[in-house]
Order: structure tokens, then sequence, then C-alpha cells
């Protein structure tokens, strides 16, 4: 069986940071090219970089929140194009606002089809939630790393909650253990 830990993919990385001031985002809106703004809609200004490719969303309060990366280095990119947009607006930010990584969503392939119906009563009801007629996947919550894990019967899985790339390789392994453990993984 091939490695499943070579399948995973960041699909997603959502990150948070801050200017440290308040902001008039119907002036930014109006100064910043490419901005949406509709606060009927929604209370943040949108701001879309393409390369990297993600999205800024940029509140009243001066956080800002970025998504849509797919690597981390993506998000400090993407963040660093934002900077120096406001910037050029007279906006005043340190030169290297923190950045925090909150959300890492990534999916892998284990190889081949699971029960996830089996997988249910061998992981245990305290771990798992599975209501196939709600939802096709088995919400599997590892302690360790502190990850959710989505298990679908193609073999094919999704890991969000973490805040690290190397905590969806973690996840992999608990989750290849466990299935192999019950015999229910080849």
């Amino acid at each position: 069986m091939a490695d499943p830990k070579d399948t995973i993919t960041i699909e997603n990385v959502v990150a948070s940071t801050g200017i440290g001031q308040e902001l008039d985002l119907q002036s930014v809106a109006m100064d910043l090219e490419g901005a949406d703004y509709d606060p009927e809609q929604f209370p943040g200004l949108v701001y879309r970089t393409t390369d990297p490719k993600s999205a800024a969303l940029i509140f009243r309060s001066g956080k800002i929140v970025c998504t849509g990366a797919n690597s981390t280095e993506a998000v400090h990119e993407s963040l660093e194009i934002v900077f120096e947009k406001l910037r050029a607006l007279d906006i005043p930010i340190e030169d290297d606002p923190e950045i925090t990584v909150q959300n890492i969503v990534t999916s892998a392939d284990l190889g081949e089809s699971l029960n996830l119906n089996a997988i249910a009563i061998g992981l245990g009801l305290e771990h798992i939630e599975y209501e196939p007629e709600q939802f096709p996947g088995l919400v599997y919550r590892i302690d360790e790393p502190d990850v959710v894990a989505l298990l679908f019967g193609s073999g094919k899985l999704v890991v969000t909650g973490g805040t690290d790339p190397a905590d969806a390789a973690a996840a992999v392994d608990v989750i290849v253990e466990e299935l192999s453990g019950l015999g229910l993984l080849e």
C-alpha cells in the first residue's frame, strides 16, 4: 500500500493578524483597488490576492483574517501584499505584524474504500459522529494531534483543526494505526 501521507494536500490555511488600529472601511474600500465592501452582506472588507491566491477579510477593528491560501508561506506572502497596499494608503503598519495560523484543512487518500459502519462501531461513540442520513462522512475527533478527521467510504479523508502542516501527517498515522488495529484497513 502506498503511504497515505504522500497524498496529503493542503486545501486551505486560515490565519489571523491585526494592525492595532481601527479602520474606516468605507474609505479604505474606495481607495483600495479591487476591494469588495458591502456591510449589508458582510461586516468586513474583502481583498483578494491572485499570486498567491487568497482572500483577506479586513475588519473595522484592524483585525485581518486570511483564508484560501494553500500553504503557510502563501498566507505570509498574501498578508505582506495586504500590508503593503494598506501602507500605500498611508495607514501605518508595523514592519512585521504577528500572524497566527488558526486552521489548516488538508485532504488525503487511504487508498482503499472504508466500511464506515464498522469503523463507527470499532472506534466507539466517544470519539466519532456518524449519521449517514445527515452527512456521508464519519466525523472522528482525534485527541493527539487535536484535530477532526472526516472519513468517507471512498477512502478519502479531510483533516481540519490543525495549526501546523505536520498535524495532518500525525492524524493520518493515528487513523491508519487505529483502522489497521481493528482489521478495517489492509
